[in-house]
């Protein structure tokens, strides 16, 4: 995986493992990857990796069940949504807001060019 140098690798690895629950490629209740297994594929130090799911285990995301592994929370999709949408709105939002005002860019635009990405991306 490539990181972004303008943010922590663990939270970038949470936005991963958040990305994979909401595409549905790791089901809910289903035992996620090892800490181990995660570092390995994302080629970080394990420690790292531990930190991204204290995060998640604090946001009720994942679940640890002692000697067993990780496994997704019941209510792992709800919480997914809460959680990246409140660090969108606190983080990134009053970024975009602000490059809309600069480039004097109107709403309708962004309307149709949200369209053509969802039509491009999702085949919506």
């Amino acid at each position: 995986m490539d990181f972004n140098n303008n943010k922590a690798i663990y939270l970038q690895i949470a936005e991963y493992v958040c990305e994979h629950i909401l595409l549905g490629k790791w089901k809910l209740n289903d035992k996620i990857p090892s800490v181990r297994e995660l570092a390995v594929e994302m080629e970080v130090n394990p420690n790292t990796v531990m930190r991204t799911y204290e995060l998640l285990q604090k946001q009720d995301i994942i679940n640890n069940k002692r000697g067993i592994g990780f496994f997704l929370a019941e209510d792992a999709i709800t919480n997914v949504n809460l959680y990246r949408k409140s660090t969108f709105i606190e983080d990134e939002l009053p970024q975009l807001f602000r490059n809309i005002y600069l480039l004097d860019i109107n709403f309708d635009e962004l309307k149709d060019r949200y369209q053509t990405f969802i039509k491009q991306n999702f085949n919506a």
